[in-house]
């Protein structure tokens, strides 16, 4: 079975894209990236995605009125290089309902949190300032509802006495980069893909 073709979604560094684009490199891997996008033209990951031997493209939202017309170029992108699934790394856009119908079940996201704690943003202060025990990240299936889709994994760090938002969230992107191949990867393979 020939493996998918995968678009990854990013807004800044893609440390996320990184860890999926070394797991895609082992031949057993489900899915090949062929395209990393960003809506923001200084996407740090872009040059990286390129570096990697990945087609790397930026395509700005703000050239566009409306989220419905970014959403739509996007699409038209993503089906021009014939993209069984989308992963989101980082990519900071709340997409509209018609895109997310389109590719229904197929856009896969890493949230900074344990869902359904911490929808949005600014997770890791939130869980500092409730005096969590322990925070996380999870990985889901995307739906209409921000941050609220099937849970496919997740993974959990302790809350240390001393942690700020940038050591918590050290921590916890180890763990973004441990589970999102392999959660991903297990998504592809129940969708039949790859």
């Amino acid at each position: 079975m020939p493996r998918a073709r995968l678009a990854v979604l990013i807004s800044g560094r893609g440390s996320n894209m990184v860890a999926l684009a070394e797991a895609a490199q082992a031949p057993d891997y489900p899915a090949e990236i062929v395209l990393v996008l960003s809506n923001r033209a200084d996407a740090g990951g872009l040059d990286t995605a390129a570096r990697m031997g990945i087609e790397a493209m930026a395509l700005p939202h703000t050239g566009y009125a409306t989220r419905a017309e970014f959403d739509s170029a996007l699409s038209a992108a993503l089906k021009a290089r014939r993209i069984d699934v989308i992963a989101l790394a980082g990519f900071m856009r709340i997409l509209t309902p018609g895109f997310i119908g389109a590719w229904d079940g197929r856009i896969v996201n890493i949230h900074p949190s344990l869902l359904p704690k911490y929808q949005g943003l600014d997770t890791h202060a939130r869980a500092i300032a409730q005096g969590d025990a322990e925070a996380g990240c999870t990985v889901h299936v995307v739906t209409e509802r921000l941050d609220d889709g099937p849970i496919l994994a997740q993974a959990r760090v302790p809350v240390r006495a001393d942690d700020g938002e940038a050591s918590l969230a050290a921590r916890v992107l180890v763990e973004e980069h441990r589970i999102y191949p392999a959660a991903l990867a297990a998504h592809i393979k129940a969708l039949g893909l790859g």
